[in-house]
């Protein structure tokens, strides 16, 4: 991720394009007839301002406005964009509550030194970490979470005499912190990361004198935390997972071993002994125990070969599966299309694909997945304008006519309400791409979007334009789709997601099999979990009441389960929301949108709480 943007004179010249009127380039440098900061000033003072075309630093050369930096600084202080994965990188997705910097460390109370002593964690440590009490309590610890560079970014609070019966939380967080790693900026150097689960546990690494200990803000299966703490993690030559030791598991090692690149070791679980966690480990076994655990940390297995016997039983009609939103679909896969897979939908151009299949992310990001699409055929806006159509639906769709037409729009508020909403849950693949430069591997942006956002369901709309942004030179076309599709089952099992792929059928088919209709290399049905076909009605169909503005949605393969439909299930197709519906759904379906509380407000420069 370092150095993730090289400077283009392009985006020198866009960024004049929208926000700096007239121009001229002057040797190596772009002046600007007024500074997009101070305008000139009083005066209007002119040519102030200028891009250097080979660096991409900027200056205005007013005193009083001594505006200065480079393309990042432009793209964070004007909403400018270099790309979404760019943006992503240097330009934080969601706005966080800040808190001034502790002018000394914040200082340890009694109560709250008493109670660590009590789990067999000394002052020193208490101190180091500076852990204290709220105000005016005696028992609500206050753990601080400093970034890297010391910046107080969250804080959590414990209750020291939790009652089950009466209290519903134990631990809870300040409202819009940012989610980081509990304990980096007591980390020393760069060797081994040890990460917890919880507080008192990395507390307890810290007391038997093992350094670099962090902890998780939220808790086994909160891993918000991964995109505000990728770079500095992935500094270290190895992690230590030594989290909770439950039913046989152990608590954030699966998901971390899949999202970072690191070397990634675990406790035994005979050093244990017999525990739940590093702090009764610490109690009952003293801090050697810890050591030794720590020392003994194994690798994950990275053979291929096992018994069979050792293969996990799995009953597969449990198994985790995307809800469609279509009930008649899902009652026929015993609930969705499960994880795991390439799920192939084909049909004709012009018969609605790409609807279905946006509405389909919009069925996932409100069963809460994290999603990520590469459209081939349609400009980002594009895909964002008929995706929130569809979110919305059409009771919070406004419609103007005039002179016969009818214009349909969200309402700002509307619109701002779901971008807050699938504002960490829905990504795409920025294919804003200037024709002389090289597109990013679309196979690798998938994996990586995956370790850092933890995404779970893909769309790639469709296969023939997405093979290409991978081509390999001199390859066969039917290899390089055979080959293409190969990689994203892989993908699909090794990291158990869903993917979604999109392609067209033959323009001319005398075959009556589905499957074999899909335009292109054999390979592409054969490899796939799942084949949907939808598609417009034959002249049969027809006959049988079937109507224009309807579809037919055949499931001809399903690997997992078996069961197929090759008569068909018959869908509509509402205008105005974009959504496509069955008899058996409600195409007024509320997503989650809607019912949030209102906008996230923030204050900046909050006094620290305690």
């Amino acid at each position: 991720m370092k150095n993730i943007y090289e400077f283009s004179r392009d985006d020198a010249y866009r960024f004049a394009s929208q926000f700096g009127g007239r121009v001229k380039e002057k040797g190596n440098e772009l002046t600007f007839q007024y500074c997009p900061y101070c305008h000139g000033g009083s005066n209007s003072d002119k040519n102030t301002f200028s891009i250097d075309l080979t660096t991409g630093k900027f200056k205005c050369l007013r005193a009083s406005c001594d505006a200065h930096g480079n393309m990042i600084t432009l793209s964070r202080d004007f909403d400018f964009s270099l790309g979404s994965q760019i943006d992503e990188y240097y330009r934080p997705r969601k706005q966080y509550r800040s808190f001034k910097r502790p002018e000394k460390p914040i200082e340890s109370k009694e109560p709250a030194i008493a109670y660590l002593e009590s789990r067999g964690i000394s002052s020193l440590i208490a101190r180091e970490y500076e852990i204290t009490v709220k105000q005016d309590t005696t028992n609500i610890l206050v753990f601080p979470f400093y970034d890297e560079k010391g910046e107080l970014q969250f804080i959590k609070y414990r209750k020291t005499d939790f009652d089950k019966g009466k209290d519903k939380n134990k631990e809870w967080c300040e409202k819009d912190c940012k989610p980081i790693l509990f304990g980096m900026k007591q980390c020393k150097n760069f060797e081994q990361l040890i990460i917890t689960e919880g507080q008192i546990d990395s507390l307890s690494v810290a007391e038997a004198g093992m350094i670099n200990a962090v902890s998780v803000p939220t808790g086994a299966n909160g891993f918000t935390w991964i995109p505000y703490c990728w770079d500095w993690l992935l500094q270290f030559k190895e992690i230590v997972v030594f989290g909770d030791f439950e039913k046989g598991r152990i608590t954030l090692l699966d998901e971390i071993s899949k999202r970072f690149a690191n070397k990634v070791k675990h406790v035994r679980e005979e050093d244990y002994l017999g525990c739940k966690d590093a702090n009764e480990i610490l109690l009952k076994h003293g801090p050697d125990a810890i050591k030794k655990a720590i020392n003994n940390a194994v690798a994950l297995p990275i053979n291929r070969v096992l018994s069979l016997a050792d293969v996990k039983d799995v009953n597969i009609f449990e198994l985790a599966k995307l809800k469609t939103g279509l009930k008649e679909l899902d009652d026929t896969l015993y609930g969705g299309i499960p994880f795991g897979i390439v799920c192939l939908i084909a049909g004709k151009r012009g018969d609605g694909k790409s609807t279905l299949t946006s509405q389909i992310m919009g069925q996932a990001i409100e069963q809460g997945y994290t999603t990520f699409a590469y459209s081939g055929e349609l400009p980002n806006y594009l895909y964002k304008s008929w995706f929130d159509f569809q979110i919305a639906g059409r009771n919070h769709i406004t419609e103007n006519k005039k002179d016969g037409h009818i214009s349909r729009f969200i309402t700002t508020p509307n619109q701002e309400l779901i971008n807050n909403w699938y504002r960490e849950k829905a990504f795409i693949y920025d294919s804003r791409i200037i024709e002389d430069d090289e597109p990013e591997d679309l196979l690798k942006t998938i994996i990586r979007a995956i370790k850092q956002y933890g995404v779970r369901v893909i769309l790639i709309d469709n296969l023939m334009t997405a093979m290409y942004i991978d081509e390999k030179q001199g390859s066969d076309k039917y290899d390089q789709q055979g080959r293409f599709v190969r990689e994203l089952t892989k993908i699909a099992l090794q990291y158990d997601c869903l993917i979604l792929l999109v392609a067209h059928r033959r323009k001319n088919s005398f075959t009556t099999d589905a499957n074999d209709e899909v335009s292109g290399s054999g390979d592409i049905t054969n490899l796939a979990g799942m084949v949907l076909s939808y598609d417009r009605g034959n002249k049969t169909d027809f006959d049988k009441g079937m109507t224009e503005n309807q579809r037919k949605l055949i499931i001809s393969k399903n690997r997992l389960f078996g069961k197929i439909n090759l008569n068909g299930i018959l869908l509509d197709y509402d205008e105005k929301s974009k959504r496509i519906y069955g008899s058996r759904d409600d195409v007024n379906k509320e997503f989650g949108w809607n019912n949030t509380d209102g906008f996230i407000s923030v204050d900046e420069d909050m006094p620290i709480p305690f």
